[in-house]
C-alpha cells in the first residue's frame, strides 16, 4: 500500500553537468562522459534506495533533457541547425532541432542506462520516455506538415524502445506528457491515441505523467495566471480512464488542482503528487501523509501511489535527496495512519 515512486528526473551531479539547469552542458566527453553518466545513475539508484523509495529510476542522468535525450537517436532530425521556437503554447522559447526527413530509430536509445540500473537494483524499476504529443511540441516540423501524423510517427519509435526496455527488465514504462495540460482538446482528441500507440503490446506496467512543469520561472509564472482552480486535467482524464494506460499522475501538493478530479480516473492507479518541485522547502512526513489522506477521499488505498509533482532536475542535490526522504517517510506515516 502507498508504493512510493519518483516522477522521473533527478539533479545531475556537478562533475557530470552544469547544475540546476534544464538543458545543462556536459562536463566531459567520449568514454569519460559515458563513465560519468554511469556513476551518476548508480549514485541516484543508491540514494533512492537509501531514502526508502519502493520504485526507483535512473534519474535521467544520461540525458541532457527528457525529450532531446530520446531524439538524439532518431534519424530524420537535424540537431546541427536548431531554431528558436515557443513551446508549451509559447510559454517559453527553446532551441529545438528540426524534423527534416522520415523518422527512424538509429538503434537502441536507452539500453545502456536501463540495463545498468536493472543490474544494480532488486527494486521495481521505472523508466521514463517523452510522450508523442510532448515531443511534437518540442521540435520544429519541416517535413510532416501535420502534428497528428508526426506524433504517430514518433509513437511508433517510442513503442520500439518501450518494448526493448521491457525486455531489459524494466517494470514500469512511463510516458511524460506535460503537453496534455496545455493542449487539452487535442490531448483528448488524438494525444491519448498516440500515447496508446506508443504503449502498444507492452505487458509491463504503463504510466503517463502529466504535470504543470518543472519549477522554473517560466512555469511558475504561467501557473500564476491559471486562477484559483486548475482544471486542465478535467479534459483529458475521461479519455485516459478509457485508455489502456494503467497509471496516471497528477499534481496535488501546493497546486490548485481540485482533488475531486481524481474521481475521473476510476479504475486507474493514481500517482498523486505529494512533493512540491517548485519550492526548496522540504515537506514534513506529516504534510505528505496529510496530502495522501486528502487523496484517499477520491482514490482507493490500493490504487494510490505517492509521487513527486514532477521531476527534480533543476533542484540542488541536497534538496532533492531531502525531498525523496520526505516522500518515503510520509508514505510510511500514512500506512500507520490509514491502515491496511
Amino acid at each position: 500500500m502507498f508504493e512510493t515512486a519518483m516522477a522521473g528526473s533527478l539533479p545531475k551531479p556537478a562533475w557530470l553537468a552544469e547544475t540546476q539547469k534544464l538543458w545543462p552542458q556536459w562536463k566531459a566527453e567520449g568514454d569519460e562522459l559515458r563513465q560519468a553518466k554511469a556513476d551518476a545513475t548508480l549514485l541516484w539508484i543508491k540514494t533512492q534506495e537509501d531514502a526508502g523509495l519502493d520504485v526507483v529510476g535512473d534519474g535521467e542522468q544520461a540525458r541532457q533533457h527528457f525529450v532531446h535525450g530520446f531524439l538524439e537517436q532518431v534519424e530524420g532530425i537535424d540537431f546541427e541547425n536548431k531554431v528558436t521556437m515557443g513551446i508549451r503554447n509559447n510559454r517559453y522559447d527553446a532551441q529545438v532541432p528540426q524534423v527534416v526527413a522520415p523518422l527512424r530509430l538509429k538503434g537502441r536509445v536507452h539500453a545502456f542506462e536501463a540495463q545498468l540500473a536493472r543490474a544494480h537494483t532488486t527494486k521495481k524499476l521505472k523508466f521514463t520516455l517523452p510522450g508523442p504529443m510532448t515531443i511534437v511540441d518540442t521540435v520544429a516540423d519541416r517535413f510532416y506538415g501535420d502534428r497528428v501524423k508526426m506524433a504517430m510517427a514518433f509513437a511508433e519509435l517510442l513503442n520500439q524502445e518501450a518494448l526493448a526496455l521491457q525486455a531489459d527488465g524494466v517494470d514500469i514504462v512511463q510516458f511524460d506528457e506535460p503537453a496534455f495540460n496545455v493542449y487539452m482538446k487535442e490531448a483528448a482528441d488524438w494525444g491519448v491515441k498516440a500515447l496508446e500507440r506508443a504503449a502498444q503490446g507492452l505487458t509491463c506496467t504503463t504510466a503517463v505523467h502529466i504535470c504543470y512543469g518543472y519549477g522554473i520561472k517560466a512555469n511558475t509564472d504561467w501557473k500564476s495566471t491559471l486562477g484559483e482552480q486548475w482544471r486542465q486535467y478535467e479534459d483529458v482524464f475521461p479519455a485516459l480512464a478509457k485508455s489502456s494506460i494503467q497509471q496516471v499522475s497528477l499534481e496535488c501538493y501546493h497546486s490548485h488542482v481540485p482533488p475531486e478530479l481524481m474521481k475521473l480516473l476510476e479504475g486507474k492507479d493514481v500517482m498523486v503528487g505529494v512533493i512540491d518541485v517548485a519550492s526548496d522547502e522540504i515537506e514534513t512526513p506529516e504534510q505528505v501523509a496529510d496530502t495522501i489522506g486528502k487523496a484517499l477521499q477520491f482514490v482507493p488505498k490500493h490504487r494510490l501511489i505517492p509521487c513527486t509533482n514532477c521531476g527534480l532536475a533543476p533542484m540542488s542535490r541536497a534538496v532533492a535527496e531531502a525531498k525523496l526522504k520526505a516522500l518515503a517517510a510520509g508514505a510510511a506515516l500514512a500506512r500507520v495512519r490509514y491502515g491496511a
